[in-house]
């Protein structure tokens, strides 16, 4: 059972095991004569990672867990990304200038470090909640979201988020007194508090906060602007209350693609009247007017951009076109696509169809009564087929809407004189 969330390994991040590391370097064989890296990146508690000089003589391979030094004691930690790997994680985070400083990995966690480190880390709920309480009952206007113990039961850190700063000095107090242990307090954002805590986003996915990304970037309401997202910040917030990380991911391609466009295309000027910009297609590079004395009676006019800029020159020298429908795009009818059920999927009606086809089968199974031995039919099964105040169907008139044919009458030459005769 991991001691995260209690899920067994089944969401993406691996439970408790957040900002995982895809070694892509782990089948390359180093060169001879090359010794290994000998700096190992170690992933503690939510995602917090910190380098480490492996001060062992072994070679230690990601998803190890190591003892490593910290200040004061110990700590337990699990190795994320080793040899050349870890060399450009390094280089990325600019950790190489600062390589006196890194801490060393002191051996391989044995059986009692693994039982210390859990024991520690079953007080941390508990622990949080106390501090909460305790702070609450100073006055003091911040949030304890996380609390981390050190393997050995020597120190904690305590996360917490607060909007200006904060004199915590007689908490710190009360927490030592209570717990017996070093405090260490640590101020985070709101970013950082969601990418600890997790959660599911209103994509149905776990948080990128949690699981990949680790630079957060400032984002602004122009970028949804430039997107033509609503500006509803309901929709537009993350989990941590900020705007969502991803409104930057497609950003560049929507900058790219509007540099495209003609500038100050939201007037037009013609002969019939001023037409007004109504939406754009980015990438598309289509654009719709409305002319604003019509007042939307007609329907919109589609111009794509080389079009809009021929008007606009055309506007800058007193130019006017009589009508924009003369440059409006037209829109050549779309193929129908069709997908085929390639791996085999059953359709969600499928039942509706087999009970269709059931109540067919049933309705013209169904027959008249039969009718016993020696009996007579009815006038009222004679009449069945009568309608109230019309004649039944056996002595049938016309149908309707047709004319009976008359009878011709049969004349036979031979006898048409008999009746004179007699």
């Amino acid at each position: 059972m991991p001691a995260g969330c209690k899920n067994n390994g089944t969401c993406s991040s691996g439970g408790c095991s957040k900002l995982e590391v895809f070694d892509w370097l782990g089948n390359m064989e180093l060169p001879g004569n090359v010794a290994p890296f000998e700096y190992v990146e170690i992933r503690f508690k939510n995602g917090r990672k910190e380098f480490f000089k492996n001060g062992t003589s072994v070679f230690l391979n990601p998803g190890d867990a190591v003892v490593v030094e910290a200040s004061p004691g110990i700590d337990v930690g699990i190795i994320s990304a080793s040899g050349e790997l870890a060399r450009l994680q390094m280089e990325t985070k600019r950790a190489m200038k600062h390589l006196r400083d890194l801490r060393k990995v002191t051996r391989k966690a044995t059986t009692e470090d693994l039982e210390k480190w859990r024991t520690a880390r079953a007080r941390e709920e508990e622990t949080m909640f106390q501090s909460r309480t305790i702070a609450i009952a100073l006055g003091l206007e911040m949030k304890i979201s996380d609390v981390e113990y050190q393997a050995d039961n020597s120190k904690a850190i305590f996360y917490y988020t607060a909007d200006g700063r904060v004199d915590f000095r007689e908490l710190i107090k009360k927490l030592a007194e209570k717990f017996r242990v070093r405090i260490e307090m640590k101020q985070i954002g709101a970013r950082q508090e969601a990418g600890r805590l997790g959660g599911i986003g209103s994509c149905g996915r776990e948080l990128c906060c949690s699981t990949w990304l680790t630079d957060f970037r400032s984002v602004s309401t122009s970028a949804a602007r430039y997107q033509q997202l609503s500006l509803n910040t309901q929709k537009l917030a993350g989990q941590c209350g900020k705007l969502k990380c991803c409104l930057n991911y497609e950003l560049d391609s929507y900058l790219d693609a509007l540099s495209k466009f003609p500038k100050n295309y939201n007037k037009l000027k013609t002969q019939k009247g001023l037409a007004t910009h109504l939406k754009t297609d980015i990438f598309r590079g289509i654009i719709w007017y409305l002319y604003e004395e019509e007042g939307g009676a007609t329907s919109p006019v589609a111009l794509h951009k080389d079009r809009v800029a021929e008007i606009l020159e055309m506007n800058r020298e007193d130019k006017l076109p009589f009508d924009l429908k003369a440059f409006a795009e037209t829109e050549e009818p779309r193929e129908k696509e069709t997908y085929g059920n390639v791996v085999g999927q059953d359709s969600l009606t499928r039942f509706d169809e087999t009970r269709k086809k059931s109540k067919g089968r049933n309705k013209r199974r169904k027959k008249k009564p039969a009718r016993p031995a020696g009996t007579k039919p009815t006038t009222a099964s004679k009449n069945k087929s009568e309608k109230p105040g019309g004649k039944p169907k056996s002595q049938g008139g016309p149908r309707k809407g047709k004319r009976p044919k008359p009878k011709a009458k049969r004349q036979n030459p031979d006898n048409s004189n008999k009746g004179n005769a007699n």
